[in-house]
């Protein structure tokens, strides 16, 4: 066999192919004892680049040579080495296949439709990383501002952020609104966002949510010495996704919001590379459950939430937090903030919120997990507080003061009556635990 016909064949060594040409897949692949996978594997492979279920004529060794995706591993759980159990039904395998990142240009839409693509309907099989390479990611500007950015638009450079989302979710007026966000500001969050249900409604418009609560937010500050973000959500069909951008931040908004996975990834980066959109921008999450939730199917947790809307553009994006209402696991939810954070070539960091059904009861945990480069999200553990939302908002910050100076909260809460309150009100609301 000469080299043009071994480089057009759909499989290669780990060690025969040159990295930064290839985007590389890592799946989990769980098929019936009789089927074949290492022989399907290589089917996969060329079915997600240059052929498809029956030879073709235009299908030459020469195409297959420089865009034939391959099969660089298939590893089967548990490493048999010899016969396979007549009782076993199910094979379980890791498969990692190259493909030629020249198929796919440096945008997600292609990415997906090669690494997920048609694979997703072909069985049992999850993808569980992607491997990009430095040529790809050169193609992205990632996040404008990042974890540093967005610290040093609101003047705090080390203590963990607080957000929280204005609840009701939706179907109130401006007017009440105004105040939920003036209560939330006061009491110290420093960001607040629209919930994901709301964004340019009927009874509520985009546009008079902006003016009324950036004019609370400068009384705020005047107050308090402390400015406030307000992501306002922008989510829409196209184009006016991108004409509720531009006018919130005409009409002097100082964030926005999009719920990523429901307008796309593309919308995600164009709104992150539109040099008029010039502010944080927060990626919301909703969604993201029917892509990762599949133990066999889908897509790992920590490409939805964390690699693909980093590259996207992201500068804080929400995640489901293990302490809550959501069944996360913690080693997942770790792996999620890692893909936001850690180096990446050139891409700035991405603000990790976890969120949803989180209390100042779990701070100290939250903070042992994740450590202090956080943005802690609140909805419901800030506007039900006994005392009302100023009260619900100063309990965290009290919470997250007694943490960074190791206080247990118990103790701190006799200095303060807000966590006091919300230490009572949430002992243990979702059966996981008290975590003082």
């Amino acid at each position: 066999m000469n080299r043009l016909e071994m480089m057009s064949l759909p499989t290669a060594l780990p060690d025969g192919i040159l990295y930064d040409d290839y985007v590389v897949a890592t799946y989990l692949a769980s098929f019936p004892a009789d089927v074949p996978v290492p022989k399907l594997s290589l089917a996969l492979a060329v079915e997600q680049s240059t052929g498809t279920w029956v030879p073709v004529p235009g299908e030459t060794p020469e195409v297959r040579a420089k865009h034939v995706a391959k099969v660089i591993g298939v590893y089967e759980i548990p490493d048999l080495e010899f016969s396979v159990p007549p009782s076993m039904e199910t094979r379980n395998y890791i498969l990692q296949i190259a493909y030629p990142e020249i198929n796919i240009g440096e945008q997600i839409p292609m990415l997906l439709t090669t690494v997920v693509g048609n694979i997703s309907m072909g069985g049992r099989v999850k993808v569980l990383d992607v491997r990009f390479p430095e040529k790809f990611v050169k193609g992205f500007q990632g996040p404008k501002f990042g974890i540093e950015g967005v610290r040093k638009i609101l003047g705090v450079p080390k203590r963990p952020l607080l957000n929280n989302m204005i609840k009701p979710c939706t179907g109130y007026p401006v007017e009440v609104g105004v105040e939920l966000f003036r209560a939330a500001a006061l009491g110290g969050c420093d960001v607040i966002k629209d919930d994901e249900l709301l964004a340019d409604a009927s009874f509520n418009s985009l546009q008079e949510r902006v003016k009324r609560y950036m004019e609370v937010e400068k009384q705020v500050y005047e107050e308090t010495g402390e400015h406030t973000l307000y992501t306002v959500n922008v989510t829409d069909q196209i184009p006016k996704v991108f004409e509720n951008a531009r006018k919130a931040v005409e009409l002097g908004v100082n964030a926005i919001m999009v719920n990523y996975l429901a307008v796309g990834f593309p919308v995600l980066q164009a709104l992150a590379e539109d040099p008029d959109i010039n502010v944080p921008i927060l990626g919301h999450m909703d969604v993201a459950g029917a892509l990762y939730m599949s133990p066999f199917h889908g897509i790992s947790s920590h490409l939805v939430l964390g690699k693909l809307p980093r590259l996207a553009g992201a500068d804080i994006v929400v995640l489901p937090a293990p302490y809550g209402k959501a069944p996360v696991i913690v080693d997942k939810f770790q792996n999620v903030v890692k893909n936001m954070t850690f180096p990446l070539y050139h891409l700035k960091p991405t603000f990790p919120m976890p969120s949803g059904g989180i209390t100042p009861t779990v701070i100290p945990k939250l903070i042992e997990d994740l450590g202090t480069e956080v943005m802690i999200g609140s909805g419901g553990g800030i506007h039900a507080h006994p005392d009302g939302p100023i009260a619900g908002a100063r309990a965290f910050r009290q919470a997250i003061d007694a943490v960074l100076q190791g206080i247990p909260l118990t103790e701190a809460a006799k200095a303060h009556p807000e966590l006091a309150k919300a230490l009572e009100e949430w002992k243990d609301p979702f059966g996981k635990g008290l975590l003082l």
